[in-house]
């Protein structure tokens, strides 16, 4: 008579499991926040160990890099996605900033990471965050600068930069009036910024 083995369970690719950890790390983030969130708790959720966790990350604050940095990876690649199919400079920046507001509608956990630095300041991680909004105004930058006539690269960055820290503004605001769509406040926003972008279109 023969004993039945049990199925060996499949083991997970390295790079599947990894973004597993940061998926879960990132609820558990925005959840109780970096500093109530512990790696014991991360890793039961998971499934892993924690000595795992740390050989993938070396750190707590690791982990919390890799989940802005996927964050940031994410929101890239929807802003150029977006803005990519537009047809002038109007729709070029609605698109963007829909882009935007979709995203953190979306994506409240990666969202409440981006914003939340303030116990982070001085560490790699408000880096990390202040290499998003780099990322955005570099990107509206360039999209200005393909659209639009300026007197200087100085004022396509300060005009970017504007774009960015209003946007952020309207998105905390969004998180207390759930009824104002992604649509919605990108007309709002549209409303106040291509009044003063319209003129200096390109013909």
């Amino acid at each position: 008579m023969t004993t039945e083995q049990a199925p060996r369970r499949k083991r997970m690719p390295r790079a599947e499991r990894e973004r597993q950890m940061v998926e879960v790390a990132e609820a558990v983030f925005a959840e109780r926040g970096y500093v109530a969130a512990s790696m014991d708790d991360i890793a039961e959720r998971v499934g892993v160990s924690k000595p795992m966790l740390y050989e993938y990350f070396n750190s707590k604050e690791g982990l919390l890099l890799a989940c802005i940095e996927q964050a940031r990876s994410e929101l890239r690649t929807a802003t150029e996605e977006a803005v990519a199919k537009a047809t002038g400079a109007e729709d070029a920046l609605r698109r963007g900033l829909l882009a935007f507001f979709v995203f953190i509608r979306e994506r409240r956990q990666s969202w409440s990471l981006l914003r939340h630095e303030m116990t982070l300041i001085g560490t790699p991680a408000a880096d990390g965050i202040e290499a998003t909004r780099r990322q955005q105004t570099d990107l509206i930058a360039a999209l200005m600068a393909g659209y639009f006539s300026a007197a200087s690269p100085l004022q396509v960055e300060a005009s970017a930069e504007f774009v960015v820290g209003a946007c952020e503004r309207l998105a905390i605001w969004t998180e207390r009036h759930e009824e104002v769509t992604p649509e919605r406040v990108t007309g709002y926003a549209m409303d106040l910024l291509w009044a003063g972008l319209h003129d200096r279109v390109v013909i």
